[in-house]
């Protein structure tokens, strides 16, 4: 059978967190600093005040805007080619962002991140064999603030056959990137058909909606992009220190995020997303290696699952600062309780330090770790070619199974075959070379850029491109801040 699915909640616990997130919203409700947010909320039926830029959601407002959300959804390629389903029943796994650091490929220093190190991590996605989204998982600091967003969508339109992701990051921006995503793709309605983008709402702890996410919010849903509610309370500093209090204020604000968009525009897909984890009370700073980390996943997507959300997650998040042992056990700590409980889309990849340091060579070895979870989570199956009476019978006492035809057919699909792990004897893993799975991984990733080949682009769409991001590159920074004023917020005069 298959893995039993990990639990960490009680039905009655359930609708024991359920039923006081749904007295948060309707009593204490949730700061929204965002006029445009606070007039599509009234005229829906919430209760509003403008003098605490606060709003109550009524219970029967909450659910029914939940009905319109899709259960599933599916993420694509830019060309449309690649395709993942995203709620479908099998986890898609995708890098985990965003690193302003590096440990070198090369010489293993810790250094700042570039736009060189973005194209690369992308590239890498691109050649992973379980990995499928790339999420601006590098920050590039060598690259103006004004400008990351629109060399990200470059970078990944010219290096990458698979979705991509990046923060609600405003008004001006995010339209940036869906007007790129939309001239990579084929146009605006292409891009509502079949979406390429993920966009990540980041929810404010303690219950808040901010204007910046929620401008960005509500273009990804003007385009039909799926977006992912992240709120990333620390049980004990933004959120309650009960693990249990925590869930309700996340769930509170999870629920009012999804109700905007899809009032804003009913069928938009989004995802149930958790971030979050405790905090290091010795310092007061994020522990998103914790064990805790993979209790509130756990217990998240068993509220996803309760509203018929689809859900994201974060997993193999570790606080180590070396490819170590520690890094090791904080991912299996993070990872598997999103695998076995159910999450749809885990973003799990290549980092450590709470996030903000990649490595590219742990990246690669992820890859691998994802296909050991997933062969976790198919459990044994149980009939009667698997029981192998019949071989049993024929061996018996006085032979050996390896030449057996039984063998050769099933030992692929039944036994997880890692590339890049040890397992070898001594002697022979000595006499290769005594390489660690690390320096595997490292001298993997290096084969992949060296082996990859840039996506060919359609030479009007590489010209349009290229045209936009040299706009956006000109344009003054008067500009880039200007559009967080409400009357030039074209796309929304009207709602």
């Amino acid at each position: 059978m298959k893995t039993h699915p990990f639990e960490v909640l009680s039905p009655d616990e359930v609708q024991q967190i359920h039923a006081a997130s749904m007295e948060v919203l309707s009593t204490v409700g949730v700061k929204v600093d965002y006029a445009v947010a606070r007039k599509i909320f009234a005229r829906a039926g919430a209760e509003v005040d403008e003098e605490t830029l606060s709003v109550r959601l009524p219970g029967a407002l909450v659910m029914d805007a939940i009905s319109a959300a899709p259960k599933t959804f599916h993420l694509h390629g830019a060309d449309g080619k690649f395709s993942v389903e995203i709620g479908g029943g099998e986890p898609v796994f995708a890098a985990l962002g965003t690193p302003t650091a590096i440990l070198d490929l090369e010489t293993g220093e810790h250094r700042p991140t570039g736009l060189q190190d973005l194209i690369h991590h992308i590239q890498l996605i691109d050649s992973c064999q379980q990995i499928h989204c790339s999420q601006m998982d590098v920050w590039p600091n060598d690259v103006p603030m004004t400008t990351i967003h629109s060399e990200a969508i470059y970078a990944w339109a010219t290096n990458s056959r698979k979705p991509f992701g990046l923060g609600c990051y405003g008004y001006r921006p995010t339209l940036d990137m869906m007007e790129m995503m939309a001239i990579a793709s084929g146009g605006k309605a292409e891009l509502q058909a079949r979406p390429r983008f993920f966009g990540i709402c980041s929810t404010v702890s303690p219950l808040q909606m901010t204007q910046i996410q929620l401008e960005g919010m509500l273009i990804c849903a003007e385009y039909g992009q799926p977006v992912t509610m992240a709120p990333e309370g620390i049980a004990g500093t933004t959120a309650p220190v009960t693990l249990a209090g925590l869930l309700v204020q996340e769930n509170a604000n999870i629920l009012a995020h999804i109700v905007l968009a899809q009032l804003f525009r009913p069928g938009t897909p989004v995802l149930y997303g958790t971030v979050s984890t405790i905090a290091n009370m010795r310092t007061g700073t994020v522990a998103l290696g914790a064990v805790e980390t993979g209790l509130i996943t756990a217990g998240s997507v068993q509220l996803a699952k309760f509203y018929g959300l689809p859900c994201r997650s974060v997993g193999s998040a570790t606080d180590a600062k070396r490819e170590d042992y520690q890094a090791g056990f904080e991912r299996f700590a993070t990872l598997l309780p999103a695998v076995l409980g159910g999450v749809d889309y885990i973003t799990c990849a290549g980092t450590l330090d709470s996030s903000m340091l990649e490595s590219d060579a742990l990246l690669v070895l992820d890859d691998e770790i994802c296909a050991a979870a997933l062969r976790v989570a198919r459990g044994i199956e149980v009939n009667e070619m698997t029981l192998a009476m019949d071989i049993i019978r024929k061996v018996n006492f006085s032979g050996n199974f390896i030449t057996e035809k039984h063998t050769m057919q099933n030992f692929r699909q039944e036994h997880f075959i890692p590339q890049l792990l040890v397992r070898e004897p001594y002697e022979a893993w000595e006499k290769a070379g005594a390489k660690s799975a690390l320096e595997r991984a490292r001298e993997r990733a290096r084969q992949l850029l060296a082996d990859h080949q840039p996506a060919v682009l359609d030479p009007s769409i590489a010209k349009e491109l290229e045209a936009y991001r040299k706009m956006v590159a000109a344009r003054p920074v008067e500009d880039f801040y200007k559009y967080e004023a409400a009357e030039l917020q074209g796309l929304f005069l009207d709602r």
